[in-house]
């Protein structure tokens, strides 16, 4: 048995450098639990002239020197992006050797024909790091909740716009200040159109909903919309009547379709969702035997997510060490992916109307013809416009989105200001 293992490093920017840290800083207590030790190899940096904060004595611009080097047991990839990352996996995983990656995007758009080659090769393919940061979510679904048949998982996988709906909920503020403010502490990026789109959170949700329904889900698959229609005046509604705003990544299996979908959604307050806050990260699981359960904590950084990568490099070494070789799943029917429009929701719609006789009735009228029964409603307003904010009982959404285009041919209709999808019971 080797007393020594070596782990080579794809990458060292805000994660990268917090593995370092944890790998140098942790190292006597890794290596009580492991019975061996964890060394440091050679790294991979895109810039060598550039000045960091952790000391690097086996340094390169090279990835594929890292990939190469015969002394290197474990390759962890942190340099994100669909490439070089995926080629360089790819040979890793060739060559027999373990990875571990915190790429999502990867893990979302490819996971599945790498964790082939990995089984294939007798090495292991670990991604905890990928969603939900330091947050464990992955090995639970994976393993504690092996036994049982999970229904759902419903997530707030993004700290960025997190951040933004609780600003925008105790502050009353604009979407926009917001997220200058965000920016302004570090939690948004210059460019953050990947977290506002809900790109971001639907990677995860793809990654979340292949592990817990045996499926092979791609972000393409995800339904996606992001919070830049988000307003105070929807969130105000919201608290008025009893919910929260999020945005959620929902996968969930009915009659063996999987549905997957990223979007704004009206949470009741009382739901242990609705009480997380800034940029934290939540995963809540409903499964047939275990019931709900929350995975709650922070979803990014340099050491939260770090502590998720050195964890699988803990997992990896035990296998290495113990000589262990990943069992293949037994093959199991793979299950459709349910169209968005397919899927049950509840609906929040809110419109701007004149305020005049029998604009109710044809409101009501248009529900009625598209089959979407209203649970209730309130009007509000004097003079000339009023607002209709309306909630509905579950109905497909195909047939929420033929009423919200019938809703704007009605000439007392002068807009649908809003449309939110609202988890409760019926859904």
């Amino acid at each position: 048995m080797k007393d020594e293992l070596t782990v080579g490093l794809l990458g060292c920017g805000v994660v990268g450098s917090g593995v370092v840290r944890l790998l140098r800083e942790h190292a006597d207590e890794i290596a009580v639990r492991l019975g061996a030790h964890l060394e440091l190899g050679p790294v991979a940096v895109r810039d060598l002239r550039r000045t960091r904060d952790v000391d690097l004595p086996q340094i390169t611009d090279d990835p594929r020197k890292v990939v190469a080097d015969p002394d290197v047991d474990i390759v962890v990839e942190v340099m994100g992006g669909l490439d070089p990352a995926r080629a360089l996996i790819t040979e890793a995983l060739e060559a027999g050797k373990s990875v571990v990656t915190a790429n999502k995007s990867l893990i979302a758009t490819a996971g599945g024909d790498l964790g082939t080659i990995a089984r294939r090769r007798g090495v292991r393919l670990e991604y905890e790091a990928a969603v939900a940061g330091g947050v464990p979510i992955i090995k639970p679904m994976r393993e504690s909740l092996a036994g049982d048949r999970v229904r759902k998982v419903l997530g707030i996988l993004n700290g960025t716009t997190n951040y933004i709906l609780t600003r925008m909920t105790d502050e009353g503020a604009s979407f926009e200040a917001a997220l200058a403010e965000a920016q302004r502490l570090g939690y948004a990026e210059a460019d953050p159109s990947a977290d506002v789109t809900g790109a971001d959170a639907a990677a995860k949700t793809a990654i979340l909903a292949s592990i817990a329904f045996d499926a092979q889900v791609t972000a393409d698959d995800v339904y996606t919309e992001g919070i830049t229609r988000v307003t105070p005046t929807d969130i105000a509604h919201a608290r008025r009547m009893g919910y929260v705003i999020k945005l959620l990544g929902i996968a969930e299996v009915i009659d063996g379709t999987v549905g997957v979908r990223v979007h704004p959604a009206l949470v009741p307050q009382d739901h242990p969702l609705a009480n997380v806050r800034d940029a934290y990260n939540a995963v809540f699981v409903i499964g047939d035997a275990a019931g709900s359960l929350m995975f709650y904590g922070r979803g990014a950084g340099s050491l939260p997510t770090a502590s998720a990568v050195v964890g699988d490099v803990v997992t990896v070494a035990r296998a290495l060490l113990a000589g262990e070789r990943p069992p293949l799943p037994a093959p199991v029917p793979l299950k459709p992916v349910r169209s968005f429009d397919a899927t049950t929701v509840q609906s929040y719609v809110l419109l701007d109307v004149a305020d005049e006789p029998g604009v109710l009735a044809g409101v009501a009228s248009a529900f009625g013809a598209n089959g979407v029964s209203i649970r209730s409603v309130w009007q509000e307003g004097e003079g000339d416009t009023a607002q209709l904010l309306l909630i509905t009982h579950a109905a497909r959404e195909g047939a929420v989105r033929a009423t919200t285009s019938a809703l704007r041919q009605l000439p007392r209709v002068r807009d649908v200001a809003s449309v939110m999808r609202v988890e409760g019971s019926e859904v």
